[in-house]
């Protein structure tokens, strides 16, 4: 067979591949400033995000030591400088996924960038973070509300892609996670049991290790609180006059008893209450 001959059959056999995993797939739009993973038959690419959500660092409250950290970690990484892969970890409502979003908003003009990935995807992390290595932008990839059930191996994906295989990890790649719980698997009782008094040490068992071992790889961790009383109101009055209300007695009132129906305060909830508040004055579009 003739090397034209194999070329043709090589190229059918390709279009024919592409058939298969749902057509060809579209090219990677390096315009975006946010972008979320996604699958087309056997492999991924990147859909731009036309309308991303601008979150202005100065509307999050009452948690001022992250948001410090997030920055100076976020301006070494965007400044070509080491820095950390991150963990939010803690209260639900408390500002951790858009402490992430108003990074990008921050220093979107310096060339930073945003991937969202759906923890169904996970497994894809080695392939996303090969198309993004040697691109000349900064990619923070962005995973939100991690855990994984008993049994869930994607984690070990997520392992991979903090600390590499052969392949060095890319320099202009970083990952930002948030959960709810410090750490990300599930511990177990029985795990625990099976740890062993090694003289006078304690040997942890192995799926203990392996569980604590997948939080340790994020460098920097960061850990959000539930508000008081005192924060939750400054925040609940910052929306308000973002709102185009004013925090008087009555609103006062309102938003602690807004908080005590949600059985919590939180800047979320603050943002919720406001909302309403708001919306139901006359003349007030929020």
């Amino acid at each position: 067979m003739s090397l034209d001959i194999q070329q043709q059959v090589l190229q059918q056999l390709a279009r024919i591949a592409d058939a298969l995993e749902g057509g060809a797939l579209p090219v990677n739009d390096w315009q975006a400033s946010a972008y979320r993973w996604r699958r087309q038959g056997a492999r991924g690419y990147l859909q731009p995000v036309p309308h991303w959500h601008r979150i202005a660092l100065d509307d999050l409250h009452s948690i001022e030591p992250q948001k410090q950290q997030m920055l100076q970690n976020t301006r070494q990484f965007v400044a070509g400088r080491p820095a950390n892969n991150v963990l939010l970890t803690g209260s639900r409502g408390t500002g951790k996924s858009s402490l992430i979003k108003a990074m990008l908003t921050t220093f979107v003009d310096q060339g930073l960038r945003l991937v969202e990935v759906d923890k169904s995807e996970l497994q894809d992390l080695p392939e996303l973070i090969e198309q993004l290595y040697g691109r000349p932008e900064r990619f923070i990839v962005f995973c939100d509300d991690l855990s994984f059930d008993e049994g869930d191996g994607s984690y070990k994906a997520l392992k991979v892609a903090l600390d590499g295989t052969v392949t060095a990890p890319g320099e202009n790649v970083l990952i930002y996670a948030t959960s709810n719980r410090r750490h990300l698997v599930p511990e177990y009782f029985e795990d625990n049991a099976r740890s062993k008094l090694v003289g006078e040490e304690i040997h942890p068992a192995e799926a203990v290790e392996d569980k604590i071992a997948l939080s340790e790889r994020f460098g920097l961790w960061l850990s959000f609180y539930p508000f008081d009383q005192n924060e939750y109101l400054a925040a609940a009055a910052h929306w308000l006059q973002h709102f185009g209300a004013v925090m008087d007695d009555a609103a006062r009132q309102q938003a602690l008893l807004w908080a005590l129906s949600r059985g919590g305060r939180s800047g979320r909830v603050a943002w919720q209450f406001a909302r309403d508040y708001a919306g139901r004055q006359s003349g007030v579009q929020p």
